[in-house]
Protein backbone atom coordinates (compact mmCIF):
# COMPACT_ATOMS: atom_id res chain seq x y z
CA UNK A 1 0.00 0.00 0.00
CA UNK A 2 1.06 3.61 -0.60
CA UNK A 3 2.86 5.54 1.92
CA UNK A 4 0.63 8.96 2.40
CA UNK A 5 1.53 11.81 4.44
CA UNK A 6 -0.21 12.64 7.97
CA UNK A 7 -2.19 15.56 6.18
CA UNK A 8 -3.14 13.40 3.43
CA UNK A 9 -4.50 10.50 6.35
CA UNK A 10 -6.20 13.73 8.07
CA UNK A 11 -8.24 14.69 4.94
CA UNK A 12 -8.81 10.91 3.78
CA UNK A 13 -10.19 10.29 7.50
CA UNK A 14 -12.75 13.16 6.78
CA UNK A 15 -13.57 11.59 2.86
CA UNK A 16 -14.22 8.30 5.26
CA UNK A 17 -16.34 9.71 7.56
CA UNK A 18 -18.57 11.65 5.52
CA UNK A 19 -18.57 8.38 2.85
CA UNK A 20 -20.31 6.28 6.21
CA UNK A 21 -22.64 9.33 6.80
CA UNK A 22 -24.07 9.01 3.09
CA UNK A 23 -24.01 5.37 3.41
CA UNK A 24 -26.52 5.72 6.30
CA UNK A 25 -28.74 8.43 5.65
CA UNK A 26 -29.74 6.86 1.68
CA UNK A 27 -29.85 3.56 3.71
CA UNK A 28 -32.38 5.84 5.62
CA UNK A 29 -34.18 6.92 2.93
CA UNK A 30 -34.36 3.80 0.94
CA UNK A 31 -36.18 2.60 3.85
CA UNK A 32 -38.85 4.80 3.68
CA UNK A 33 -38.82 5.45 0.13
CA UNK A 34 -42.20 3.90 -1.39
CA UNK A 35 -41.03 4.50 -5.06
CA UNK A 36 -39.27 1.19 -5.89
CA UNK A 37 -37.05 2.33 -8.49
CA UNK A 38 -36.11 5.26 -6.06
CA UNK A 39 -35.80 2.95 -3.03
CA UNK A 40 -33.26 0.49 -5.83
CA UNK A 41 -31.04 4.07 -6.19
CA UNK A 42 -30.32 4.98 -2.91
CA UNK A 43 -29.33 1.60 -1.99
CA UNK A 44 -27.28 1.21 -4.55
CA UNK A 45 -25.58 4.52 -4.30
CA UNK A 46 -25.61 3.34 -0.08
CA UNK A 47 -23.73 0.69 -1.30
CA UNK A 48 -21.45 2.85 -3.19
CA UNK A 49 -20.33 5.22 -0.22
CA UNK A 50 -19.39 1.90 2.10
CA UNK A 51 -17.29 0.71 -0.62
CA UNK A 52 -15.59 3.81 -0.81
CA UNK A 53 -15.61 4.27 3.31
CA UNK A 54 -13.84 0.71 2.68
CA UNK A 55 -11.62 1.62 -0.05
CA UNK A 56 -10.52 4.81 2.07
CA UNK A 57 -9.86 2.36 5.57
CA UNK A 58 -7.25 0.54 3.45
CA UNK A 59 -5.05 3.84 3.61
CA UNK A 60 -5.80 4.99 6.32
CA UNK A 61 -5.94 2.01 8.51
CA UNK A 62 -8.62 3.28 10.73
CA UNK A 63 -12.26 2.00 11.28
CA UNK A 64 -15.00 5.49 11.52
CA UNK A 65 -18.23 5.56 11.79
CA UNK A 66 -21.00 8.37 11.05
CA UNK A 67 -20.69 11.15 13.23
CA UNK A 68 -24.10 10.12 15.02
CA UNK A 69 -25.52 13.50 15.74
CA UNK A 70 -25.16 15.01 12.68
CA UNK A 71 -26.78 11.41 11.56
CA UNK A 72 -29.79 12.15 13.65
CA UNK A 73 -30.37 15.56 12.66
CA UNK A 74 -30.19 14.52 9.09
CA UNK A 75 -32.45 11.76 9.39
CA UNK A 76 -35.21 14.69 11.18
CA UNK A 77 -34.89 17.15 8.57
CA UNK A 78 -35.78 14.12 5.86
CA UNK A 79 -38.78 12.91 7.94
CA UNK A 80 -40.41 17.04 8.49
CA UNK A 81 -38.77 18.37 5.10
CA UNK A 82 -38.70 15.87 2.60
CA UNK A 83 -35.98 13.72 0.94
CA UNK A 84 -35.77 16.39 -2.07
CA UNK A 85 -34.24 18.79 0.39
CA UNK A 86 -31.67 16.37 2.28
CA UNK A 87 -30.69 15.12 -1.12
CA UNK A 88 -30.03 18.72 -2.79
CA UNK A 89 -27.73 19.62 0.03
CA UNK A 90 -26.18 16.19 -0.10
CA UNK A 91 -25.69 17.02 -3.94
CA UNK A 92 -23.07 19.99 -2.98
CA UNK A 93 -21.50 17.75 -0.74
CA UNK A 94 -20.93 15.47 -3.87
CA UNK A 95 -19.88 18.44 -6.10
CA UNK A 96 -17.15 19.29 -3.56
CA UNK A 97 -15.99 15.49 -2.86
CA UNK A 98 -15.32 15.23 -6.76
CA UNK A 99 -13.28 18.28 -7.14
CA UNK A 100 -11.34 16.45 -3.87
CA UNK A 101 -10.98 13.00 -5.33
CA UNK A 102 -9.89 15.20 -8.51
CA UNK A 103 -6.87 16.81 -7.03
CA UNK A 104 -5.24 13.39 -5.18
CA UNK A 105 -6.20 11.05 -7.90
CA UNK A 106 -2.42 11.01 -9.04
CA UNK A 107 -1.05 9.90 -5.27
CA UNK A 108 -4.12 7.21 -4.84
CA UNK A 109 -5.39 6.21 -8.52
CA UNK A 110 -8.74 4.77 -6.65
CA UNK A 111 -9.97 8.34 -5.90
CA UNK A 112 -10.44 8.98 -10.11
CA UNK A 113 -13.01 6.17 -9.71
CA UNK A 114 -14.73 7.39 -6.54
CA UNK A 115 -15.14 11.09 -8.46
CA UNK A 116 -16.75 9.00 -11.04
CA UNK A 117 -19.42 7.53 -8.98
CA UNK A 118 -20.01 11.10 -7.46
CA UNK A 119 -20.53 12.39 -10.17
CA UNK A 120 -23.06 9.40 -11.21
CA UNK A 121 -24.78 10.19 -7.76
CA UNK A 122 -25.33 13.45 -8.79
CA UNK A 123 -27.25 12.91 -11.84
CA UNK A 124 -28.87 10.22 -10.28
CA UNK A 125 -30.53 12.27 -7.34
CA UNK A 126 -31.37 15.16 -9.96
CA UNK A 127 -33.44 12.10 -11.85
CA UNK A 128 -35.20 10.76 -9.22
CA UNK A 129 -36.36 13.85 -7.41
CA UNK A 130 -40.35 13.52 -7.70
CA UNK A 131 -41.38 14.47 -3.99
CA UNK A 132 -45.18 14.76 -4.07
CA UNK A 133 -44.82 17.83 -1.58
CA UNK A 134 -43.32 19.54 -4.31
CA UNK A 135 -45.68 19.54 -7.32
CA UNK A 136 -47.89 21.19 -4.23
CA UNK A 137 -45.48 23.96 -3.98
CA UNK A 138 -47.74 26.58 -5.44
CA UNK A 139 -50.95 25.66 -3.00
CA UNK A 140 -47.93 26.11 0.23
CA UNK A 141 -46.71 29.65 -0.98
CA UNK A 142 -50.36 30.35 -2.27
CA UNK A 143 -51.48 29.15 1.52
CA UNK A 144 -48.05 30.43 3.42
CA UNK A 145 -48.10 34.45 1.70
CA UNK A 146 -51.63 35.14 2.02
CA UNK A 147 -51.70 34.00 5.49
CA UNK A 148 -48.45 36.51 6.00
CA UNK A 149 -50.21 39.44 4.38
CA UNK A 150 -53.52 38.99 5.30
CA UNK A 151 -52.96 38.03 8.91
CA UNK A 152 -49.88 39.87 9.55
CA UNK A 153 -52.09 43.54 8.18
CA UNK A 154 -54.84 42.08 10.68
CA UNK A 155 -53.36 41.38 13.78
CA UNK A 156 -50.86 44.58 13.54
CA UNK A 157 -54.60 46.74 12.99
CA UNK A 158 -55.77 45.60 16.04
CA UNK A 159 -52.78 45.57 18.17
CA UNK A 160 -52.98 49.26 19.12
CA UNK A 161 -56.70 49.40 18.57
CA UNK A 162 -57.35 46.65 21.35
CA UNK A 163 -54.03 47.23 23.29
CA UNK A 164 -54.80 43.43 24.91
CA UNK A 165 -52.97 40.60 23.72
CA UNK A 166 -55.36 38.37 24.37
CA UNK A 167 -58.01 40.03 22.66
CA UNK A 168 -56.11 40.29 19.83
CA UNK A 169 -54.99 36.34 19.84
CA UNK A 170 -58.36 35.55 19.96
CA UNK A 171 -59.31 38.27 16.90
CA UNK A 172 -56.17 36.54 15.29
CA UNK A 173 -56.87 32.81 16.12
CA UNK A 174 -61.20 33.57 14.64
CA UNK A 175 -59.76 35.22 11.65
CA UNK A 176 -57.03 32.50 11.16
CA UNK A 177 -59.36 29.81 11.21
CA UNK A 178 -62.07 31.42 9.22
CA UNK A 179 -59.30 32.50 6.32
CA UNK A 180 -58.15 29.27 6.27
CA UNK A 181 -61.07 27.45 5.64
CA UNK A 182 -61.98 30.34 3.07
CA UNK A 183 -58.32 30.20 1.23
CA UNK A 184 -58.88 26.14 1.03
CA UNK A 185 -62.41 25.76 -0.35
CA UNK A 186 -60.88 28.31 -2.84
CA UNK A 187 -58.27 26.85 -4.06
CA UNK A 188 -60.02 23.91 -4.53
CA UNK A 189 -63.04 25.40 -6.27
CA UNK A 190 -60.30 27.03 -8.75
CA UNK A 191 -58.33 23.92 -9.11
CA UNK A 192 -61.51 22.12 -9.55
CA UNK A 193 -62.66 24.26 -12.72
CA UNK A 194 -59.59 24.11 -13.97
CA UNK A 195 -59.61 20.33 -14.17
CA UNK A 196 -57.21 19.35 -11.65
CA UNK A 197 -57.67 15.63 -10.55
CA UNK A 198 -55.86 16.43 -6.78
CA UNK A 199 -57.82 19.72 -6.68
CA UNK A 200 -59.02 18.16 -2.77
CA UNK A 201 -55.14 17.40 -1.76
CA UNK A 202 -53.93 20.98 -3.02
CA UNK A 203 -56.38 22.40 -1.38
CA UNK A 204 -55.30 20.78 1.82
CA UNK A 205 -51.61 21.73 1.12
CA UNK A 206 -53.10 25.75 0.95
CA UNK A 207 -54.93 25.09 4.20
CA UNK A 208 -52.04 24.04 5.92
CA UNK A 209 -49.52 26.09 5.25
CA UNK A 210 -52.14 28.79 6.08
CA UNK A 211 -53.10 27.38 9.42
CA UNK A 212 -49.25 26.84 10.75
CA UNK A 213 -48.69 30.51 9.58
CA UNK A 214 -51.42 31.60 12.06
CA UNK A 215 -50.09 29.72 14.52
CA UNK A 216 -47.06 30.84 14.72
CA UNK A 217 -47.99 34.51 14.20
CA UNK A 218 -50.89 34.44 16.90
CA UNK A 219 -48.68 32.42 19.62
CA UNK A 220 -46.47 35.49 20.78
CA UNK A 221 -50.27 37.23 21.96
CA UNK A 222 -50.63 34.23 24.05
CA UNK A 223 -47.64 33.81 25.10
CA UNK A 224 -46.91 37.56 26.59
CA UNK A 225 -48.92 39.37 29.66
CA UNK A 226 -52.22 41.54 28.59
CA UNK A 227 -50.37 44.81 28.77
CA UNK A 228 -47.47 43.35 26.84
CA UNK A 229 -48.85 43.92 23.36
CA UNK A 230 -46.20 46.25 21.64
CA UNK A 231 -44.28 43.14 23.06
CA UNK A 232 -45.92 40.85 21.44
CA UNK A 233 -46.32 43.01 18.04
CA UNK A 234 -42.67 42.86 18.07
CA UNK A 235 -42.30 39.09 18.57
CA UNK A 236 -44.96 38.68 15.98
CA UNK A 237 -42.76 40.53 13.54
CA UNK A 238 -39.76 38.78 14.07
CA UNK A 239 -41.81 35.46 13.27
CA UNK A 240 -43.07 36.71 10.72
CA UNK A 241 -39.46 37.68 9.05
CA UNK A 242 -37.93 34.16 10.40
CA UNK A 243 -40.81 32.46 8.44
CA UNK A 244 -40.43 33.53 5.09
CA UNK A 245 -36.79 33.40 5.52
CA UNK A 246 -36.73 29.95 6.79
CA UNK A 247 -39.19 29.11 3.67
CA UNK A 248 -37.39 31.00 0.81
CA UNK A 249 -34.50 28.80 1.89
CA UNK A 250 -36.39 25.73 1.77
CA UNK A 251 -37.37 26.95 -1.83
CA UNK A 252 -34.89 27.70 -2.99
CA UNK A 253 -32.73 24.69 -2.03
CA UNK A 254 -35.50 21.88 -2.99
CA UNK A 255 -36.31 23.65 -5.97
CA UNK A 256 -32.62 25.29 -7.40
CA UNK A 257 -34.22 28.92 -7.39
CA UNK A 258 -32.65 32.16 -6.22
CA UNK A 259 -32.67 33.04 -2.57
CA UNK A 260 -32.14 36.88 -2.11
CA UNK A 261 -34.59 38.09 -4.35
CA UNK A 262 -37.45 35.83 -3.41
CA UNK A 263 -36.76 36.91 -0.11
CA UNK A 264 -36.77 40.20 0.14
CA UNK A 265 -39.95 40.28 -2.00
CA UNK A 266 -42.04 38.38 0.33
CA UNK A 267 -40.76 40.26 2.88
CA UNK A 268 -41.09 43.81 2.06
CA UNK A 269 -45.19 42.95 1.21
CA UNK A 270 -45.75 41.37 4.38
CA UNK A 271 -43.97 43.99 6.31
CA UNK A 272 -46.08 46.99 4.26
CA UNK A 273 -48.86 45.58 4.67
CA UNK A 274 -48.10 45.23 8.70
CA UNK A 275 -46.95 48.73 9.49
CA UNK A 276 -49.87 50.40 7.24
CA UNK A 277 -52.68 48.62 9.03
CA UNK A 278 -51.01 49.20 12.72
CA UNK A 279 -50.66 53.02 11.45
CA UNK A 280 -54.67 52.26 10.13
CA UNK A 281 -55.44 50.91 14.23
CA UNK A 282 -54.15 53.53 15.96
CA UNK A 283 -55.71 56.25 13.63
CA UNK A 284 -58.95 54.23 13.36
CA UNK A 285 -58.95 54.20 17.87
CA UNK A 286 -58.38 57.86 18.01
CA UNK A 287 -61.52 58.85 15.38
CA UNK A 288 -63.95 56.39 16.97
CA UNK A 289 -62.78 57.70 20.28
CA UNK A 290 -62.28 53.95 21.46
CA UNK A 291 -60.67 53.50 25.07
CA UNK A 292 -60.47 49.45 24.92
Amino acid sequence: MTEISSELKKRLIKYQKDEMMGARLYSFMAKREKNSKNREILEHMSNDEITHAEMWEKYTGVTVNAQETTLFINKIITVLLGYTFILKKLKKTEQLATKDYNLIKNEIPEAEKMAEDENRHEHELINMLDEERLQYIGSMVLGLNDALVELTGAIAGVTFALAHTKLVALTGIVTGISATLSMAASNYLAEHADGNKNALKSSVYTGIAYIITVFFLVLPYLLFPADMYLAAFAAMIITVILIILFFNYYISVAKDEPFFKRFIGMLTISLSVAVISFLIGIMAKKLLGLNV
